[in-house]
């Protein structure tokens, strides 16, 4: 009788010990290589880790900051991050020496960059740097190759009529224009922020037709697309969730404190914290709304790759642009 007894008992624990199981399950940890330190920009997957969002879904997430888009490439490359956040031309010339990235969400969509002079300068047009210094961030970054396609689009080439010099970000370039080491700057949305609020005001020469350009979003390897496509899911859903809650205003304050995970420093001055935050939600919110967060408008990728090749930073198309990017997720992630 009491073997009986401890028999069902045993059987009436297991369905417990099962869900325990399932609930004590590791989740799964994911590293992300973003081009930069900052929280404010990648306020998706901040609000995610903060409101829970990718608790929900069993993943951990950890990320690192590295110099560009350049080094974002390496790191998936070399098997020391899962996810990376680099620019689309940096990503298709990896692809062009052979490194099979997949470009699968699309988180900046308008163009993040902008060739920027002091506003009390003469020039007005890009024509007007003929023979000028051009500072940038870093070397191969994605703001390089976006100036490059503005000078190629009215007949300018690098080395024959402007010069590129790396300078450094936002404050660095205060210096270089202080000094007089550069006429103008390839600046992405933070850069402008920083001259504007260190005291120097600045005046766009972006043509408007460049600033249809989709900027940084998330990468993986081909490899580990194809192994991991449960957790790409998962991981996509909870970011999807953490941009939503960002682009509700009642949620702005939450976001801002959410955003300190990435990079305390840059809300240190609140004022400039809020008003960036403003060009972020910009930044992030979908011009095809009725895709979803994330799509890929291949038109757009097609636009990209004749300016990269026009301005010689390709040369020529890939035998295959669209294994450059995936919509693979794309009604998954926006299921909700």
């Amino acid at each position: 009788m009491m073997m009986k007894r401890r028999a069902f008992l045993a059987a009436a624990c297991l369905p417990f010990l099962i869900m325990g199981g399932v609930q004590a399950q590791q989740p799964t940890t994911l590293t992300i290589a973003y081009p930069s330190p900052g929280g404010l920009g990648y306020f998706g997957v901040y609000n995610a880790i903060g409101e829970g969002y990718f608790e929900a879904e069993n993943i951990k997430i950890q990320t690192q900051s590295v110099n560009g888009s350049g080094q974002v490439l390496q790191a998936l490359l070399a098997g020391q991050a899962q996810l990376g956040h680099p620019g689309p031309g940096p990503l298709l010339n990896a692809r062009k020496n052979g490194g099979d990235l997949v470009y699968i969400f699309n988180y900046f969509t308008r163009s993040q960059f902008n060739l920027v002079v002091p506003e009390e300068s003469e020039f007005q047009s890009p024509t007007d740097l003929k023979g000028k210094v051009i500072g940038v961030g870093t070397s191969d970054g994605a703001e390089v190759a976006f100036v490059r396609s503005i000078f190629d689009s009215v007949g300018m080439k690098e080395g024959d009529d402007y010069t590129f010099i790396t300078v450094g970000e936002g404050g660095m370039a205060v210096a270089g224009f202080m000094q007089k080491s550069i006429d103008a700057y390839a600046s992405d949305t933070a850069g402008v922020a920083t001259l504007n609020l260190r005291g120097v005001k600045l005046r766009t020469l972006t043509p408007p037709e460049f600033q249809s350009y989709f900027g940084n979003g998330y990468v993986v390897t081909r490899e580990y697309l194809e192994e991991n496509k449960d957790t790409l899911e998962r991981f996509g859903r909870a970011l999807v969730k953490g941009i939503k809650f960002g682009l509700d205003p009642a949620n702005k304050d939450k976001t801002l404190e959410h955003a300190k995970m990435g990079n305390p420093q840059q809300l240190e001055d609140m004022k400039y914290a809020d008003a960036l935050m403003d060009v972020y939600y910009s930044l992030t919110t979908p011009l095809n709304a009725e895709k979803g967060f994330g799509y890929n408008n291949p038109a757009a990728w097609d636009k990209w790759q004749a300016t990269l090749v026009s301005s010689g930073d390709m040369d020529k198309p890939l035998p295959d642009l669209t294994q450059a990017y995936s919509n693979e997720f794309i009604e998954v992630w926006n299921a909700e």
